[in-house]
């Protein structure tokens, strides 16, 4: 009997059971509930979209709300901080699929090679992306959007703002030059183990720059203020990305913190949605 052909690079999910249900029928069931509470989706295609990414019990609801009412392409980028410091600064994962319990995404081969000959700080790169979890928890809703959507996975460990906007624009520009439509979404959490109020005033600070899609206000008020934001390197990088596409509206679709949910008020971590086209 032949062996069955593995994909060169398979990826396995690694917080399954931990930010989400391991149990495919209840994951399925999960996302749709917090998908179906969106806005009616957006006429214009979203360019970029920013969704949170801790637990699901937590921000399930507004990552859900914002990818619900996103209008994404059949294709989307996705960039994600690294939160485990192994692997490349600009970590592309080349080819596979990223699996999930029930089900799996293709990676877009074609779109990462392309990304990768346009700008030359993206580089196929695995390990940064073996245990992190920022784009693992978006692949389910994706999934239950369209099981057709195809990714490219990027995770962002470079720190300095003038590299991560030139590398949002080369992005922006290889991403013009596809001949395919790709959405652009980026994972963020908000201010982490603050107070509920003093989160709520950090996230407003750091939001409204981005509203504007001034990527350096975003990153000089985020870094400069010391909110502790865990995905401005890659919302720097896609705000970037986005103005080269054309991006003009923004919109906020919703923003909750972690103590609305479990009560404790003291030591909150914020999630915001945004929503660019």
């Amino acid at each position: 009997m032949p062996m069955p052909y593995v994909e060169s690079h398979d990826r396995q999910p690694a917080v399954a059971g931990q930010f989400y249900t391991a149990d495919a029928p209840a994951l399925m069931e999960e996302v749709r509930g917090y998908l179906s509470q969106a806005q009616p989706k957006n006429d214009a295609p979203t360019i970029l979209a920013m969704a949170p990414h801790a637990g699901y019990y937590y921000s399930g609801i507004i990552a859900g709300v914002t990818l619900g009412q996103a209008n994404l392409a059949p294709t989307v980028l996705l960039l994600g901080p690294n939160h485990t410091g192994l692997g490349k600064p600009f970590a592309v994962w080349p080819d596979g699929r990223w699996l999930f319990p029930g089900g799996h995404l293709k990676v877009d081969a074609e779109l990462a090679a392309h990304l990768c000959e346009k700008e030359p700080q993206l580089a196929p790169d695995t390990l940064a992306h073996q245990r992190e979890h920022s784009l693992e928890v978006m692949v389910p809703f994706l999934a239950a959007l369209n099981p057709e959507t195809t990714i490219v996975p990027v995770c962002i460990s470079h720190p300095g703002l003038d590299t991560l906007m030139a590398v949002g624009k080369s992005i922006g520009r290889a991403l013009r030059a596809f001949p395919r439509p790709v959405s652009i979404l980026v994972s963020s959490d908000m201010s982490h183990f603050v107070p509920h109020e003093v989160a709520r005033e950090q996230d407003s600070r750091a939001l409204e720059p981005a509203l504007h899609l001034d990527a350096a206000r975003f990153f000089e008020t985020v870094r400069g203020e010391g909110i502790s934001m865990c995905g401005v390197l890659p919302m720097t990088v896609g705000i970037c990305a986005a103005l080269e596409l054309g991006a003009q509206e923004t919109e906020v679709t919703g923003y909750a913190t972690s103590g609305q949910i479990n009560g404790e008020m003291r030591r909150v971590v914020g999630y915001a949605g945004m929503l660019v086209s």
